[in-house]
């Protein structure tokens, strides 16, 4: 029997008060295998109670990115600096994000975003890390985010042909963009380094008040043979700790 392994972003079950003690503590106790963008005073306590680092952002999500040719020399100075410190800690996916549109059509951003990209690929193979540019809904006022189709993302993806740029499909996102979730992972799972979850609507507990059903979408997952990890990243309704308990048992699904 095998299962997908479990991480959380750390930010929406930090900002609840816990105590980072507590928390690290608890996740591991529940099975959880990793935690993801954390800050990094937080990597040693971390490590000491057994689990991964699993991603850190190589740039911040900004209305500048990747899809400008003006962008690349400070994004580049920012992602050499954390994918040099994710190579110590063994940090095996830095995010990075495409950025706003700003009135660029889409074809012309991919072509961009591939070349810059492209241009990262020997530092991310120095490194031994993977780049994953996330997927995110921009239907959050204000971002008109490039991102925020699998179709594109894949499309920059053949562009780039490097199996150290994929994408993070995250679920809660592209269910709010395009829905049809189990197809798209059946489908295009080649090009999906990494997932997250969220519950929708409202970004919160993986609970029966929301639409989707994650134990199917796990087992679709499982069944591309995906050996990385899923991670939570939405905002608990209460309880931190009974929430990640509850998210891990929700997707705690294993295959023969």
């Amino acid at each position: 029997m095998s299962g997908i392994r479990q991480s959380f972003v750390w930010d929406p079950f930090a900002r609840t008060g816990i105590e980072p003690e507590m928390l690290v503590r608890a996740a591991a106790e529940i099975g959880y295998a990793g935690v993801e963008l954390v800050p990094q005073p937080y990597w040693r306590l971390i490590k000491d109670h057994g689990l991964a680092i699993v991603s850190t952002v190589g740039h911040p999500l900004a209305p500048e990115g990747l899809n400008r040719r003006e962008n690349l020399a400070s994004i580049e100075k920012e992602i050499r600096i954390n994918l040099a410190l994710a190579a110590e800690w063994g940090v095996p996916y830095v995010l990075c994000f495409s950025g706003n549109r700003y009135g660029m059509d889409e074809v012309t951003a991919a072509e961009i975003t591939a070349e810059n990209l492209h241009h990262l690929i020997p530092l991310a193979e120095n490194a031994g890390i993977t780049l994953v540019l996330e997927l995110l809904n921009s239907k959050v006022k204000g971002r008109d985010y490039q991102a925020d189709k699998s179709a594109w993302g894949i499309k920059v993806c053949e562009m780039v042909n490097s199996l150290r740029v994929r994408l993070l499909y995250d679920i809660y996102h592209m269910q709010i963009m395009e829905g049809d979730i189990i197809s798209t992972i059946r489908r295009d799972h080649a090009f999906f380094a990494h997932y997250h979850t969220a519950g929708n609507p409202g970004r919160s507990d993986l609970d029966d008040t929301q639409e989707l059903y994650y134990p199917a979408i796990v087992r679709a997952i499982l069944e591309t043979g995906d050996q990385g990890y899923i991670g939570h990243e939405f905002f608990p309704k209460a309880d931190p700790i009974t929430a990640l308990t509850a998210a891990f048992q929700v997707c705690n699904v294993t295959m023969e």
